[in-house]
């Protein structure tokens, strides 16, 4: 490795520590009025929940140091939620330099959807899905029974309830990449949505609660956003990209 080399990696090193320094600060400062509105949050979060429980019951804390540890995750769910434009700013500037004018007017577009569907997938998830599972659930308890879910095995139930929606509506983007990059056609998306359809609803069979109430409300969204995925594909698939080396980096 020349010395031209290794100087060039070691400042590229530099740039990133230096926007993750920055993204962590970030970070770091939303943690402090998160933290203190972290019981606020939670009754917003436990809404869904609290809802369809029996008159009179109430959500408890089995562990001695949960009623800390649960607003501390909290505050740090919402830091980094609140701050992920700014983390994606600071990715785009980071890699910015090192693309091509044509990835440049593609790849920006492409964090800020992929970013509005993720939110709008914890969303269809927390004001839709959760409703409806809960009284799914809850009508199957034994009137014998006293329902007092446990806040932190709520809280995990929620974080990865808002993953499995916030990724699966990022579907539209990956297939848009995918005819992008010429890997895929629109034409063998279409041939293949019989497979893509029954794989969507295992993956929803395995990433939500084992009731058909979570699953349903998964795997049909999914089916729909393919279908937008490859609406929007046809206008991308016959834009050729330039060929290697016919464009540099800025900068080059």
């Amino acid at each position: 490795m020349s010395e031209e080399t290794q100087e060039t990696f070691l400042s590229h090193l530099i740039e990133l520590r230096q926007r993750l320094v920055r993204a962590l600060v970030a970070m770091g400062i939303l943690f402090i009025p998160a933290f203190f509105f972290s019981a606020e949050i939670y009754d917003f979060l436990a809404l869904p929940l609290v809802s369809t429980l029996p008159q009179g019951s109430k959500m408890i804390a089995t562990g001695v140091i949960t009623p800390f540890l649960i607003p501390m995750k909290i505050a740090a769910m919402s830091a980094f939620l609140v701050a992920l434009p700014y983390i994606l700013y600071e990715v785009w500037a980071f890699v910015a330099p090192g693309l091509y004018s044509h990835e440049k007017r593609l790849v920006l577009p492409l964090v800020v959807s992929s970013t509005l569907l993720f939110f709008a997938g914890m969303a269809f998830c927390y004001f839709v899905v959760f409703r409806r599972v809960f009284e799914f659930i809850s009508s199957f308890a034994p009137k014998s029974v006293s329902v007092a879910p446990d806040i932190e095995a709520y809280f995990n139930f929620v974080i990865g309830m808002f993953l499995s929606f916030g990724i699966a509506f990022e579907l539209p983007v990956v297939v848009v990449v995918l005819v992008m990059t010429g890997l895929v056609t629109t034409d063998q998306l279409r041939e293949w949505r019989g497979y893509v359809v029954v794989g969507i609803f295992v993956v929803a069979a395995v990433v939500t609660p084992p009731d058909v109430v979570s699953q349903l409300s998964l795997a049909i969204p999914m089916c729909l956003l393919y279908e937008i995925g490859i609406f929007f594909a046809r206008f991308v698939e016959k834009r050729k990209l330039p060929a290697p080396g016919a464009e540099h980096p800025a900068g080059e």
